[in-house]
């Protein structure tokens, strides 16, 4: 594929299931992770399994204990990546919740939750990215938003208005950086296999399938595979577009 030798990336929500896919997609290109979330020792677990798999010529994968939903600590998350591995090469905002609820049922704290940690976080770590990349003249953010955040979806108001909010921001961050060699770019996947749709049954799981013309759930690869492309230096004329990754559920 392409080659990440030698950029460190930093990767939220890294121990789920699609943010562990695009951690083992980075990694064995050859980026160094930064791997956060919220769980500690999920985060160690999958950083000793990236590192026992992947023995490129670093000094290993690190995780970083981050709570987006509180304010200090995505602020203080990329100086702790700096720190650590010395520079932020690459941003991949995948870290999201969902508060599924109708539209007049959905209570505030169900919009405040997923607006800030869906939202709001990607803005304040793209923020603090911005300087140390403008320096470097190089950068690579890749936000992961979602169909939905184009298409709609019933009682996923918040949601929806988090990934469409994304996708907006991106393309306004996309112009302001792209003379210092900053892409910003959006990959929005469909209907991804994960723990959460393992969960449903055969007959949810072939509703689902009748509405993909490919007639399958994505694999979380597939999403690791264009995050991969669009981190890459071969990437450097693609920006503020949004790879849409559904198997043509949505032809956008």
């Amino acid at each position: 594929m392409f080659s990440l030798n030698g950029m460190n990336a930093l990767v939220t929500g890294a121990s789920g299931g699609i943010g562990s896919a695009i951690a083992h997609a980075l990694a064995a290109q050859g980026a160094r992770l930064a791997l956060s979330g919220s769980n500690a020792a999920k985060l160690r677990a999958f950083r000793d399994e990236l590192n026992d798999t992947y023995a490129h010529e670093h000094d290993g994968h690190v995780e970083i204990t981050c709570d987006l939903g509180n304010q200090t600590q995505v602020e203080e998350l990329i100086p702790a990546m700096l720190d650590t591995l010395g520079s932020v090469d690459i941003l991949v905002n995948n870290a999201g919740i969902t508060r599924d609820n109708l539209g007049m049922r959905m209570k505030d704290e169900e919009w405040d939750q997923v607006i800030r940690i869906n939202l709001e976080a990607a803005f304040r770590l793209m923020r603090a990215s911005a300087k140390p990349m403008m320096k470097a003249r190089f950068g690579r953010i890749v936000n992961i938003t979602s169909v939905v955040g184009a298409t709609g979806n019933p009682g996923q108001m918040n949601y929806c208005a988090a990934k469409a909010g994304l996708t907006g921001m991106t393309k306004a961050f996309a112009q302001e950086v792209a003379s210092r060699g900053i892409t910003a770019n959006c990959v929005a996947p469909g209907f991804i296999r994960t723990a959460m749709t393992a969960a449903l049954d055969d007959k949810q799981q072939a509703a689902i399938n009748a509405r993909i013309p490919m007639g399958r759930m994505g694999e979380g690869s597939e999403i690791g595979a264009a995050v991969a492309f669009l981190a890459s230096r071969e990437a450097a004329y693609v920006t503020g577009e949004t790879l849409h990754v559904n198997g043509g559920m949505a032809m956008l």
